[in-house]
């Protein structure tokens, strides 16, 4: 079955420039010009993908993005004409898997969207597997996690970092090796997009972000996770 993409732009050139590229490569999409629209039709149609404007009408795509982090487990690349780092980081901290800059090419959207979907079929396994770290349960099979009894919502991206470090406390991850392995590009991205992710996961694990007990960092080397086994 075809896999259905949310493309979301209020400039209908934009959206004509990318709808037919992406049925050509075996997707099903479906298309909104305005946030609220955006949001409508993700908690209708339940996307696999989300293709998102930063900039749009109604509500903007940061406010969107939030959003659809509360509706399903759906992959989401932010695009944009903004190229600053911080607007990048900011874009990923708000829950985007990944982010793309305007003008792009038809080619390179759709690796990055293989890239996200592949981040979201790779955490889904048919035999359920849990891992047990402090006071965190991490269930590999369900792409859930719980602290204690309170269950943390975390985006596939971040669910496939906290697995992998957390599969082996203490061994020290280069943010290098970590963009290869957990998030998989067809392309050499930027290693500060690790360094976004981390920061948000984090915040959402973490009783002391500027403290972390988990997602520890190994100045000069990258990151590990604290030997909590």
């Amino acid at each position: 079955m075809a896999r259905t993409l949310l493309l979301v732009d209020d400039e209908q050139s934009v959206l004509d420039f990318m709808e037919p590229f992406l049925r050509q490569e075996g997707y099903e999409t479906i298309t909104a010009r305005t946030g609220t629209e955006a949001v409508r039709l993700a908690k209708e149609k339940r996307p696999a993908l989300v293709v998102l404007d930063w900039m749009l009408p109604e509500m903007s795509g940061l406010d969107v993005c939030r959003q659809l982090r509360t509706i399903g487990n759906m992959g989401i690349i932010m695009v944009t004409a903004r190229t600053d780092e911080a607007d990048k980081v900011i874009g990923l901290e708000m829950g985007a898997d990944d982010y793309l800059t305007k003008p792009f090419s038809l080619r390179e959207l759709a690796a990055r969207i293989r890239s996200v979907l592949r981040r979201i079929d790779g955490s889904e396994t048919t035999v359920e597997q849990r891992m047990v770290r402090g006071d965190l349960i991490i269930s590999e099979s369900e792409c859930r996690v719980w602290k204690g009894d309170r269950e943390i919502p975390l985006t596939p991206t971040e669910f496939k970092l906290l697995t992998t470090l957390a599969a082996r406390p203490g061994i020290v991850y280069s943010r290098l090796q970590l963009l290869q392995s957990v998030l998989r590009d067809d392309y050499l991205s930027d290693e500060r997009t690790v360094d976004a992710h981390v920061s948000r996961l984090r915040k959402k694990l973490e009783d002391d972000p500027a403290h972390p007990v988990y997602i520890q960092t190994v100045y000069g080397f990258g990151y590990r996770f604290g030997d909590r086994s």
